[in-house]
């Protein structure tokens, strides 16, 4: 098959004030795809191509292209990830695409994630949250069996589901307002479900909504398109019980 590829390409890296700095959509043909490619390799045979004729290649994130990373967010014809719902870009297949098909590839658009080159921007701002408290730091000892600690299955379940989260800022680029919140809400909600991170709650929702508003993600819009941009489905329930028990904190503060 035939693409006609439109890429977004930036040389520099941009400010959170200037996302859109020194870039422009390029437009590339690329013939003889394959259908059963992943849309990352078929970015791998663009940038063959371009070195072969003395270009530079496109920059973009990739690691484990089993998605379970979260490296790999691109926007795809406007859409995070592309058109398939709870596919991550690393499992997105040509076949998703026709032959002749215009595709427009473009980095996460969000001051929080400046771009660091072309299609590759810095979600350390997520780093940051995660090191704010999203983690357990009561020494719990050694590894216990399954059952010592009983866990209804209703919360285990709902802790898994916040825990499915790869990081990979899709909710934030499918945000109008660039919230973050959908991937704040499942760190919360993961351990608010589970004994071992009750005792910190209060002190954890405090400082992920903190940190997460320092570092300029915008407010939630209440009109799901992180839900449906999340390759995981994390459910927007978690937004919900993240504002109860941010709720909670600031009342039982002292």
């Amino acid at each position: 098959m035939k693409v006609t590829l439109h890429i977004w390409r930036q040389s520099q890296p941009s400010t959170k004030s200037d996302f859109r700095r020194d870039g422009a959509m390029v437009r590339y043909e690329l013939d003889g795809v394959s259908s059963d490619m992943s849309f990352l390799e078929m970015l791998d045979v663009l940038n063959e191509k371009l070195i072969k004729e003395g270009q530079e290649p496109v920059a973009f994130d990739h690691d484990c292209r089993e998605g379970i990373c979260g490296s790999c967010g691109v926007v795809i014809n406007g859409r995070p990830h592309g058109p398939e719902g709870g596919t991550t870009a690393c499992q997105l297949h040509m076949r998703s695409f026709k032959d002749g098909a215009e595709i427009w590839i473009e980095p996460w658009r969000a001051s929080a994630f400046p771009v660091v080159r072309d299609l590759v921007v810095d979600r350390s701002a997520f780093d940051r949250i995660v090191q704010s408290g999203a983690f357990v730091s009561v020494n719990t000892g050694a590894p216990q069996d399954a059952n010592a600690i009983p866990v209804p299955k209703a919360d285990a379940d709902r802790a898994f589901d916040a825990a499915t989260c790869i990081g990979c800022g899709a909710c934030v680029a499918a945000c109008k307002n660039a919230s973050a919140m959908l991937f704040v809400g499942a760190k919360v909600s993961h351990f608010a479900h589970l004994p071992q991170g009750r005792v910190e709650r209060a002190e954890r929702a405090r400082n992920l909504v903190a940190t997460m508003d320092a570092e300029g993600f915008g407010n939630c819009t209440n009109q799901y398109e992180c839900e449906a941009a999340c390759p995981k489905e994390i459910p927007v329930r978690v937004i919900a019980e993240m504002n109860r028990e941010y709720l909670r904190a600031k009342v039982t503060e002292e």
